[in-house]
């Protein structure tokens, strides 16, 4: 891995640095946090801005509809738009981080063509039907069926914690559609309108207080055969694809916001006279020890998801490995750390329900849950990075 800078991207961060210099004083108010439908529009604008200035896909090769960027390049994105605090990818990142790049591994010339220029540009929004009521962090044991009808799935079943489905234009869905196949077989990976007859979304309100997931219900839903990612009954491999981006380049832009955390919360317990205690300065060096190093291993998957080799389709500069495992796994426990050591920094004034830190410290709950549970990603790193035996 040599993520040294060349003359050519200190250039380009110099040319990001004023463009978000100038473009980010002109952005409107964020709408409220439970405003699904302003919150869409919102960050389907600041999608279009990106698109428009050459910045959206950026890691994407050109025959995607990216800029072919280099990994450095693609860091150097992150960390400034971070630390300029621009919009995040918000009701975009299914598309952009899960389905975008999974059918750029995975799909035909012509779902390429129909489904990555619109996420591109922020024009269409996807959300993730993937767990179900009895099939959570046991993927595999999903139950959802797809009947095969001429040219289309009939489909029926139920989905849960689907990421913005009421504002979703889109779903990557999947689907059982051999039930006589053995667990991880027989699994396909659908594009679902979700406009189609049959579908009902009813959101589920979080601890926080918002409603970014939803239940899926799903009643002989008609899909088009030309809308399955991969061939039938590989979804459990395609799917794999989509994780390894879900768990390995995805949470790239949390680190360098976590860092930038951090960093405040030192300056706080500078100001409040809680520097003088030596125990929490050792543990806020451990967390800056710790950030450092998953910002490192952030660098090596990157690095190493360009190198890899292309899958079937025009791979975006190749699928992570497993050590997005290693990554999300450490990433998810370092992160409820932060915000414990919030609390130890802000005392009472943490529990303040305006406070930021409040709704960062409930959203640090899900990351041991989201993308993947901690014991399913230790399961992963034992069996797939160790080699050693499956549990019985």
């Amino acid at each position: 891995m040599d993520l040294t800078c060349t003359e050519e991207e200190d250039a380009f961060r110099e040319r990001l640095r004023r463009w978000l210099g100038e473009v980010l004083p002109t952005l409107p108010a964020p709408p409220a946090a439970d405003d699904w439908p302003g919150r869409r529009a919102y960050d389907a604008a600041w999608q279009r801005r990106l698109y428009d200035a050459g910045y959206a896909g950026l890691h994407w090769p050109e025959d995607a509809g990216g800029r072919g960027a280099t990994p450095t390049q693609h860091l150097i994105f992150l960390e400034e738009t971070e630390r300029a605090g621009a919009p995040y990818v918000g009701a975009n990142f299914v598309g952009l981080l899960h389905a975008g790049p999974t059918i750029a591994a995975e799909g035909s010339d012509a779902q390429r063509a129909r489904w990555l220029p619109p996420i591109l540009r922020g024009d269409e929004i996807w959300c993730q039907g993937f767990s179900e009521p009895d099939a959570g962090s046991d993927l595999a044991a999903l139950r959802t069926t797809a009947v095969r009808d001429g040219d289309h799935y009939v489909v029926s079943g139920t989905k849960l914690w689907t990421s913005h489905a009421e504002v979703a234009d889109w779903c990557e869905l999947l689907v059982r559609t051999d039930p006589d196949a053995p667990r991880h077989r027989g699994i396909s990976w659908l594009a679902m309108p979700m406009d189609a007859p049959g579908v009902m979304v009813r959101p589920l309100r979080t601890l926080a207080g918002s409603a970014e997931f939803a239940e899926l219900f799903l009643d002989e839903v008609r899909v088009p055969v030309s809308h399955r990612v991969g061939a039938e009954n590989d979804g459990w491999r395609v799917t794999m694809v989509t994780l390894s981006f879900e768990r390995g380049t995805a949470f790239v832009g949390e680190v360098v916001a976590c860092r930038r955390l951090l960093g405040a919360l030192a300056s706080a317990a500078r100001a409040n006279g809680r520097w003088d205690d030596a125990v929490l300065r050792r543990g806020l060096g451990r967390l800056h020890a710790e950030f450092a190093a998953l910002w490192r291993l952030t660098q090596w998957n990157v690095s190493e998801a360009a190198a890899r080799p292309r899958g079937s389709g025009s791979a975006i500069g190749g699928v992570p490995g497993t050590g997005g495992s290693v990554f999300k796994l450490r990433y998810s426990h370092a992160r409820q750390e932060l915000y414990d050591a919030a609390a130890q920094v802000l005392g009472a004034g943490a529990l303040d329900a305006d406070h930021e830190w409040v709704a960062g410290r409930l959203s640090s709950l899900s990351y041991t849950i989201a993308a993947g549970t901690s014991q399913i990603q230790q399961n992963i790193v034992a069996e797939r990075i160790l080699g050693l035996p499956k549990g019985r």
